[in-house]
């Protein structure tokens, strides 16, 4: 989902953007608590979600693209460079699956002080036949649907979510463990918030909480209309790709609305924090209507990009009592800040972790309204995801204050934008601002040093591609 997908603006001004699309749960959510304007995930699935549930940077776990077969790379044919041996398995919560990142896991620190873990929808954690491709081994007492593949071979109950006419799995897209929906005219993600509120009233009145990772499908590819909200946007005049997405983002934003709705019935909601992100910027390559790379303006690009198209996000977080209502704030955060800042608020915050945690707690800010003091925000993407496009290319970058740093892989070349001034990015001033860019290169180049993260390879002489240096 992108940062453009949704009627709450994101932007310090609504965008037409904002007026195509209905999400009054999102604005509701905005009114209970505190809206980030500038949140930030990967540009693909598997390392936002590898570091939400580890903390990890991916230049450090590793799981640097989507994963999907054991042993086997998912990166796009690149002209001229080849991708590092990345940990094409992705998670594990045992130290001897090869290519994989091994870590205590955030559902395992939250069972361990007693809490119910919940899962439903899309996991993407780690490859078939691995432990972590079920999310039960990897912390979670329950598991709705989640399994290795990112993507649903359908959303629709009368093709049986992508499984085959008799019900058995059509590899690897097929939706698990939903048969008895099979062949009914539902939608996957209104079958999804069904199933998760039907587990929350089993565990609610328990004595230990509940953490529940609702992680939709939607609105991933294959874009499918949503029946329950697909004909209004026809009638707006939008075309049928766009209003299929735009059924799919409201189909989302409904679950959300069902879920504030059952905490309220449940006198739980003053009790819950509730925290709303996406794992990478809106499609716009491949797959949808009208001009592409444009989906989510003003950002250039979309996903797969490391322009601002492909890594911001919509953020919201909800606590009353905590946060204040109707808030704002605009400070740079980064998803691998999910994972600290979930253990703090359940009361754990030095909990023993075998890995290194890149991110940091935002409690300070959700509790108290203050800006974060300037840091660096760290993307590594040395793989290439395979449509063409602005930005989608194998790079390092790098963020402080106002200022985006990107160190492209093919050419060794850098762009340097001051995105308070070029949100769009389309002012290169590498060459005008020298020191700038000589002391964001050094930053980059020792973070990445540090981590020892990996780096692609020229196909034709096989040298590995050198860390950014300063001029």
């Amino acid at each position: 989902m992108g940062w453009q997908d949704t009627s709450l603006p994101f932007h310090d001004q609504p965008t037409p953007l904002n007026k195509k699309y209905r999400t009054p749960n999102m604005e509701r959510m905005a009114q209970m608590g505190m809206q980030f304007t500038q949140a930030y995930a990967t540009s693909v699935c598997s390392p936002s979600r590898i570091s939400l549930m580890t903390g990890m940077n991916a230049a450090r776990h590793r799981v640097t693209n989507w994963t999907l077969r054991k042993k086997i790379p998912t990166d796009g044919n690149h002209p001229t460079l080849k991708a590092p041996d990345w940990n094409v398995n992705g998670l594990s919560v045992i130290d001897t699956i090869p290519k994989s990142v091994f870590a205590k896991t955030l559902p395992q620190a939250l069972k361990e002080v007693g809490y119910n873990t919940i899962h439903v929808g899309k996991a993407h954690l780690a490859a078939m036949n691995t432990p972590c491709a079920n999310p039960l081994n990897c912390g979670f007492d329950f598991n709705i649907a989640g399994h290795a593949a990112g993507a649903p071979g359908s959303y629709q109950g009368t093709k049986n979510f992508g499984n085959n006419p008799d019900g058995s799995p059509r590899e690897p897209w097929s939706v698990p463990g939903l048969a008895a929906y099979h062949g009914q005219d539902i939608n996957l993600t209104e079958v999804l918030t069904r199933e998760a509120l039907h587990i929350l009233d089993s565990v609610h009145n328990q004595s230990n909480p509940f953490f529940l990772y609702m992680s939709h499908y939607t609105v991933h590819t294959p874009i499918e209309a949503d029946s329950r909200f697909f004909q209004s946007y026809l009638d707006q005049g939008i075309d049928t790709i766009e209003a299929r997405y735009a059924s799919m983002v409201e189909g989302m934003d409904k679950s959300l609305g069902d879920i504030l709705d059952y905490l309220d019935e449940n006198q739980l909601t003053d009790q819950t924090v509730i925290m709303f992100m996406s794992d990478n910027g809106g499609l716009s390559a491949v797959a949808r209507s009208g001009t592409r790379h444009t989906h989510n303006a003003p950002l250039q690009s979309g996903k797969g990009s490391a322009f601002e198209g492909g890594i911001r996000e919509p953020m919201l977080v909800s606590w009353p009592g905590m946060i204040e209502a109707g808030s704002k704030n605009h400070s740079p955060v980064i998803i691998e800040d999910f994972f600290p800042t979930i253990l703090e608020i359940a009361g754990e915050p030095k909990l023993s972790v075998p890995q290194i945690v890149d991110g940091i707690s935002l409690l300070p800010v959700l509790t108290q309204k203050n800006e974060l003091q300037e840091r660096d925000l760290i993307w590594h993407y040395p793989n290439f995801w395979g449509p063409s496009g602005p930005g989608i290319r194998p790079y390092s970058a790098i963020r402080r204050g106002p200022w985006k740093l990107i160190y492209w892989h093919d050419d060794q070349s850098y762009a340097l934008f001051n995105l308070t001034q070029d949100i769009g990015e389309l002012n290169n001033l590498e060459a005008q601002e020298i020191q700038t860019k000589n002391t964001l290169t050094m930053a980059l180049h020792d973070f990445l040093i540090q981590v020892n993260a990996q780096m692609p390879s020229d196909k034709q002489t096989g040298e590995i591609v050198p860390y950014p240096s300063a001029s």
